[in-house]
C-alpha cells in the first residue's frame, strides 16, 4: 500500500522537475546579461526593440483574423455536417486532417506557385494581397485543431433538438447558429481559438518565405545573432501561451455542450401578438 501511494508521487516529481528545471534554467540565464548580478536588461532591450513590437503585433493581428475567419468558416461547416450531411463527416474530417499530413514549405510554395504574380489571382503582387494570403495559410494550418474543437463541442449538444425546437417557434437557421449553437459550443470555440491563437504566433515558415514581418521570424533572426535576448523572448512567449490557457480557463466557464436553459431558447424567437 506504502509503495502504491508513492510511486505516484515520485513520477510527478519526476515528470514537474522535467519540464521546470529547463524553465528555471532559461530564466536564470535571461537573468544574467549582466555579469556579476541579476537584471532584467535582456527583457528591456527586447520591449524596446521596435522590431519586436512591430512583429508582435502583425501576428497578432494574424492571429485575430485567422480566429474571426476560422470560426466563421468552421461552425457552420461542422453544424451542417452533423445536422444534414452525417455521411460526408469522415470526408469533412480527412480534408481538415490534411494540414497536419502536408509540410507547410510545401503549402507555402503551393501558395507562391498558383497566386505570384503572373497568375491569375496576384495576391503576392501588393503587400495587402500577401497578408492576406498568409491570413489564408494560417487558417488553412488551423483546421485541423479549430475543426476537433467545435466538432467535439457540437457531439456534446443535441443540436437537432435544439435546432426544431427554435424552428418551431419561429426562428430561421442564421438564427438558430447565432442565438442558440455558438453560446453552447462557445468553450469549444474559445479552446480551439487560443490553440489557434498559439500557432499564429509561434508559425515560422509561411512567414518567412512570404516575407512579412511576423514574430516568427523575429525569433528565429534574434536568436541567430544575440544570446541573452532569445532566452527573454522564449520567456515572454511561455507566459504568453500560458495567458492564453488563462484566458480559456476565464472565458470558458461554462462547460462545453451545456444546454441553455429553455426560458433563454424560447424568448428570443416568441412572436408578438397580432395589434
Amino acid at each position: 500500500m506504502r509503495a502504491s501511494r508513492v510511486l505516484p508521487w515520485i513520477v510527478t516529481i519526476l515528470g514537474a522537475l522535467y519540464f521546470l528545471l529547463p524553465l528555471v534554467a532559461t530564466l536564470e540565464f535571461s537573468l544574467r546579461m549582466v555579469r556579476g548580478t541579476y537584471s532584467l536588461e535582456a527583457y528591456r532591450i527586447v520591449f524596446a526593440d521596435a522590431r519586436f513590437r512591430q512583429s508582435f503585433s502583425f501576428s497578432v493581428v494574424c492571429a485575430l483574423s485567422t480566429i474571426v475567419i476560422g470560426v466563421l468558416l468552421i461552425v457552420p461547416t461542422a453544424y451542417w455536417v452533423r445536422l444534414r450531411l452525417p455521411r460526408l463527416r469522415p470526408l469533412v474530417e480527412f480534408v481538415t486532417l490534411l494540414p497536419l499530413v502536408i509540410p507547410p514549405i510545401v503549402l507555402v510554395f503551393g501558395y507562391l506557385r498558383l497566386y505570384n504574380s503572373s497568375s491569375l489571382m496576384p495576391f503576392t503582387a501588393t503587400l495587402t494581397g500577401t497578408n492576406i494570403l498568409l491570413v489564408l495559410g494560417y487558417v488553412t494550418l488551423s483546421l485541423p485543431y479549430m475543426y476537433r474543437a467545435v466538432d467535439t463541442g457540437l457531439a456534446a449538444i443535441d443540436i437537432r433538438t435544439l435546432t426544431e425546437a427554435a424552428e418551431s417557434l419561429g426562428a430561421s437557421r442564421r438564427t438558430v447558429l447565432a442565438r442558440i449553437i455558438l453560446p453552447n459550443v462557445r468553450p469549444a470555440i474559445l479552446s480551439g481559438a487560443f490553440l489557434t491563437f498559439a500557432i499564429v504566433i509561434g508559425e515560422f515558415v509561411l512567414a518567412s518565405l512570404l516575407n512579412r514581418p511576423a514574430f516568427g521570424p523575429y525569433l528565429q533572426n534574434v536568436g541567430a545573432n544575440r544570446a541573452y535576448e532569445p532566452a527573454a523572448l522564449a520567456m515572454i512567449a511561455f507566459a504568453i501561451t500560458w495567458a492564453c490557457m488563462g484566458l480559456l480557463q476565464l472565458f470558458g466557464g461554462r462547460r462545453a455542450g451545456a444546454v441553455a436553459a429553455p426560458r433563454r431558447i424560447s424568448n428570443p424567437f416568441r412572436r408578438k401578438a397580432a395589434p
